[in-house]
């Protein structure tokens, strides 16, 4: 990954886009008397997510069920994990859930049940995903992943022709991963890289807190329950893989039909390390929309089907972008400028599938001679 500053966004053709977007919502806020932050909604959303996982778990722990009932409880666990880290995690890390910092960084930490650092997850999403999306070697959500292929600038494998039948397996391995090893990968990498700009001191105290989190939820988890509750270890094992399995499955699905899809762009920087767009059309080019009217989906993603928005607007709370997706809509129509959407979650998928396939094609030899 290259430097983090090293891309700079420069347009040429100053459309004023944005700046007319911005004082747009703006007046719609002003207009209907709102705050940008959550509402009443999101506070119950937030309480009905978190019941349903601790909840959960307080039956796995304490209720005679038999083995299948026990795997269904730890399933609806990574169902609902999954719905607290897109609705209530992400929010709160984006400064959106709250006016209030203190809020947001408590409710910020519901990343902690996942076994995940909210240091790592700001620094890849917050900075190199948001600011550099779909830029290869930049924005990390991309980045190539054991044998998963996500941009079309990075070396091909003869196994990616095989990606889109095995990726949904990989998906499910994420919060896993997530939760033994990726924070250590990624924070050396982020401190190596200068996408961390804490000083070595500083570093040591934030490595020991995340040292800290991880012996904390693997003893609440997986040691706990054994000792205090006497659940055989070997049930505990496999509920605590298929919560995270459903989880990650979720998760990483939902955040590929954002971006990893069909008629998407992966720009290229120039010589001079500059992609000559507007960062917000750069915006508009790499990110779509799926599902806008399956009010329930959008309740349980966090609005993530409204990327759009999320992407142009990250401190608004995403209970507000339904409604201001019709002004993004509108507004990126009377400047001439691409709104990506697929309308089902169906459509989301199947280009998503077709985009891996189209990754891990093999260039046909004849083609290339000719």
């Amino acid at each position: 990954m290259q430097l983090k500053g090293q891309i700079k966004f420069i347009d040429k053709h100053k459309t004023g886009f944005y700046s007319d977007l911005k004082k747009r919502v703006e007046t719609y806020f002003e207009e209907h008397n709102l705050s940008k932050y959550a509402n009443g909604q999101m506070i119950w959303k937030t309480i009905i997510l978190l019941s349903a996982y601790l909840g959960s778990f307080i039956l796995i722990l304490t209720l005679p069920v038999s083995y299948g009932w026990i795997l269904v409880l730890w399933s609806f666990m990574g169902v609902a994990l999954a719905g607290i880290g897109m609705s209530v995690m992400h929010d709160a890390n984006h400064g959106a859930y709250s006016a209030n910092k203190r809020v947001n960084y408590w409710v910020g930490h519901s990343l902690n049940l996942i076994g995940g650092s909210v240091f790592n997850w700001k620094l890849q999403h917050n900075i190199l995903h948001h600011t550099y999306t779909n830029i290869t070697y930049m924005d990390d959500d991309i980045s190539d992943r054991l044998v998963l292929k996500f941009s079309p600038d990075t070396p091909q494998k003869k196994f990616h022709q095989f990606q889109w039948m095995y990726a949904f397996f990989f998906y499910g391995l994420l919060t896993l991963y997530w939760a033994v090893a990726k924070d250590f990968i990624q924070f050396a990498q982020f401190a190596n890289n200068g996408v961390n700009p804490h000083s070595r001191r500083e570093n040591v105290a934030i490595l020991l807190k995340i040292v800290a989190i991880k012996v904390f939820y693997f003893m609440m988890m997986l040691v706990m329950p054994v000792v205090v509750f006497n659940i055989p270890f070997m049930q505990l094992i496999t509920g605590f893989l298929v919560m995270h399995f459903f989880a990650g499955l979720i998760l990483t699905t939902v955040f590929q039909l954002a971006h990893t899809l069909e008629h998407t762009a992966h720009p290229i920087p120039n010589e001079h390390g500059v992609i000559e767009n507007d960062w917000a059309i750069h915006q508009l080019n790499t990110t779509v929309n799926f599902a806008p009217n399956n009010r329930l989906l959008s309740w349980y993603v966090g609005g993530l089907n409204y990327q759009v928005e999320h992407h142009l607007f990250q401190k608004i709370s995403h209970v507000h972008y339904p409604a201001i997706s019709a002004i993004v809509k509108q507004t990126a129509k009377e400047y001439g400028i691409p709104y990506l959407e697929n309308r089902t979650v169906g459509k989301a998928l199947k280009s998503h599938i077709a985009y891996l396939k189209q990754l891990g094609k093999l260039p046909d030899l004849n083609e290339a001679i000719g």
